[in-house]
C-alpha cells in the first residue's frame, strides 16, 4: 500500500539542554584518565580506544622531543607515567605546541607531588632541557643594533645578549644522561650560561661564581663601564691584587664577546 501522507511522522527527539557539553566533558575526561573516567555511552569503544591512544602517543612524542634526556633517564614506563599524570592533573594555559614544555616544567615545579622513584635531579634537568627549547624558539634577537660590536669592553659598558641566560643548578644538569644519574647534588652549585648564537645554535658555557657575578653586574647595568664592574668584583672578593682581577676580567670579557654572549658595548 502507498504510504499515508496524512499520517504525521515521529520526529527525532531533541537533545536535552547541556547534553553536548556533558558528552564533551566525558570524552575529554576519559582521554585524560581512562582508568577512572568512563567514556561517553554512545561512542563506539573501538573508535574511542584508537583516539585515546593517538592522543596520548602524540603528546608523549611531542614532549619527548623537548626532553630527550629526561625521557631516557626515566625509561619508557617512567616517562609514560609522568605524561599520564601531567594529562590528569594539569590544565594547560596555552594551545601552542612549542610552549607545552613550559607547561610540563610548571607542573613539575608547582603542582606535582614527588614520587618515590623520582630521580633527585628531575625538576632541574627538565628546566635545563626546557631552556634549550625556549631559547631556540625565542623571538628575541641578538642583533648589534643596540651595541657597538667593536667597542672597548673596559671603557664602555658591555651589553649581554638577550639570548644568554645565566643559570644555577644544584646538579650538573649538562652532564646528566642514562649513564650518569647523580642521586645527590654537588657540594657546589653548577653555574651555566645557556645561549643562542647568530647561527641559531643553542650552546652552553660552564662558568665559575666570579664570571656569574660579572654577568649579573653587566645585566643590571648599574655600573658605567666594564672596568667598574671588574673593580666592584675585586672589592667584593677583597682581593689583595685588584689589578690581577681586572687583567683576568679583561680577557674574560673578550672571550664572552667572541662566544656572542656579549654583543659589544652599549651605544
Amino acid at each position: 500500500m502507498p504510504p499515508d501522507l496524512n499520517t504525521p511522522k515521529a520526529m527525532p527527539a531533541k537533545p536535552r539542554p547541556g547534553h553536548f557539553t556533558e558528552v564533551q566533558r566525558a570524552f575529554a575526561g576519559h582521554i585524560r584518565d581512562p582508568k577512572r573516567r568512563l567514556p561517553p555511552a554512545d561512542v563506539d569503544p573501538t573508535r574511542m580506544a584508537i583516539y585515546r591512544d593517538l592522543f596520548f602517543n602524540n603528546l608523549s612524542s611531542l614532549l619527548g622531543q623537548g626532553f630527550p634526556v629526561l625521557q631516557a633517564c626515566l625509561g619508557q614506563a617512567g616517562w609514560d607515567a609522568l605524561i599520564r599524570q601531567f594529562l590528569i592533573e594539569h590544565r594547560a594555559t596555552t594551545a601552542f605546541f612549542p610552549q607545552l614544555g613550559q607547561e610540563l616544567v610548571a607542573f613539575l615545579s608547582d603542582e606535582r607531588q614527588p614520587q618515590p622513584n623520582d630521580p633527585a635531579f628531575l625538576l632541574e634537568l627538565a628546566h635545563y632541557e626546557w631552556v634549550e627549547a625556549a631559547l631556540l624558539f625565542s623571538d628575541d634577537e641578538a642583533t648589534t643594533d643596540l651595541a657597538d660590536p667593536n667597542g672597548d669592553l673596559l671603557t664602555g659598558m658591555p651589553l649581554v645578549s638577550p639570548l644568554a641566560w645565566n643559570l644555577s643548578y644544584r646538579f650538573p644538569v649538562h652532564r646528566i644522561g642514562p649513564e650518569f644519574q647523580p642521586q645527590e647534588p654537588d657540594p657546589e652549585p653548577t653555574h651555566l650560561v645557556v645561549y643562542r648564537n647568530r647561527r641559531d645554535e643553542v650552546e652552553f658555557l660552564k662558568i665559575n661564581p666570579v664570571t656569574q657575578r660579572l654577568l649579573q653586574l653587566l645585566k643590571a647595568g648599574s655600573q658605567p663601564s666594564g672596568l667598574e664592574c671588574l673593580k666592584t668584583i675585586a672589592e667584593e672578593l677583597q682581593h689583595p691584587e685588584p689589578d690581577r682581577v681586572i687583567q683576568f676580567g679583561a680577557g674574560l670579557l673578550v672571550d664572552l664577546r667572541e662566544r656572542q654572549i656579549l654583543l659589544g658595548t652599549r651605544r
